[in-house]
């Protein structure tokens, strides 16, 4: 029972730590990317669509769009403005169809086909297609259950608020405390059910569809608390983002709300 216990708090601290990084990279290697499409000083979509007369010309013109509408990070709170049912539901759309979910749907599926994890998938191109396909799913239940639903029912605001002129260290813990506390639509500081429910609403939805043999509660809990971690590392990414953003001129600079009172510290 103790190698058990030791066993999972190892697996947990793996896992905490490759959202750190695989945040870290995503971010590193989106930026890298975006910035090759799109140098400082090109033409806005605005600007191309004006001249070509459609948005969606090219792949180019589609990514700057998609760049300038979501912003990598769609819950980054642009302002502080109550949302309602509405709002939420497209910011959990939003939330799913977003580069920064598709960048760590692939980070996650590759180090899942690396370490063969879930094991019943086995190896192979198809293999990684059941795994990406697997983080897709579980992202978008998440954010329905958690960013939608609950957080609607609840009146929670699932937006982070990035919080300006931190430490490296203090980053860190407001990262972390984001996970567990949030702000409700009244300003209020709350528990965060819809970060923390949602999630595990996802992971038992996920057992409709993972192989029989990861379908077990402790395979669900592990996942769970993976999720948890990757939540950390996302919102750390998102605390710097827009520092990251500015010192590369990736995209067009967009107004961040200042965090307001009852946003955990």
């Amino acid at each position: 029972m103790t190698l058990d216990r030791t066993a999972a708090h190892g697996q947990l601290l793996v896992s905490l730590m490759q959202g750190v990084w695989a945040a870290t990279i995503f971010v590193s290697l989106c930026g890298i990317s975006i910035a090759q499409q799109t140098p400082p000083d090109a033409p806005s979509a605005t600007e191309q669509s004006a001249k070509a007369g459609s948005p969606l010309k090219n792949s180019v013109d589609f990514a700057v769009l998609m760049q300038k509408r979501s912003h990598v990070f769609p819950d980054i709170a642009m302002n502080g403005d109550r949302l309602n049912a509405g709002d939420k539901f497209k910011l959990a759309v939003d939330n799913s169809v977003s580069l920064s979910t598709f960048g760590i749907a692939i980070i996650g599926a590759g180090w899942g086909q690396a370490v063969d994890r879930p094991s019943g998938w086995g190896e192979g191109g198809e293999a990684f297609g059941d795994r990406l396909g697997a983080e897709l799913a579980r992202s978008a239940s998440d954010n329905f259950f958690g960013t939608f639903i609950i957080a609607s029912a609840l009146h929670e605001d699932p937006r982070f608020y990035v919080r300006r002129h931190l430490s490296f260290v203090r980053s860190v813990k407001y990262s972390a405390a984001r996970v567990f506390l949030t702000r409700s639509d009244s300003g209020d500081r709350v528990v965060n059910y819809a970060g923390l429910v949602g999630p595990l609403a996802s992971e038992g939805l996920a057992n409709v569809y993972y192989p029989d043999n990861n379908r077990t509660a402790g395979a669900t809990i592990t996942r769970y608390g993976s999720d948890l971690a990757w939540k950390f590392g996302g919102n750390l990414a998102r605390q710097y983002w827009p520092a990251i953003n500015r010192k590369f001129h990736l995209m067009q600079p967009v107004p961040i709300s200042p965090a307001p009172p009852g946003t955990p510290n």
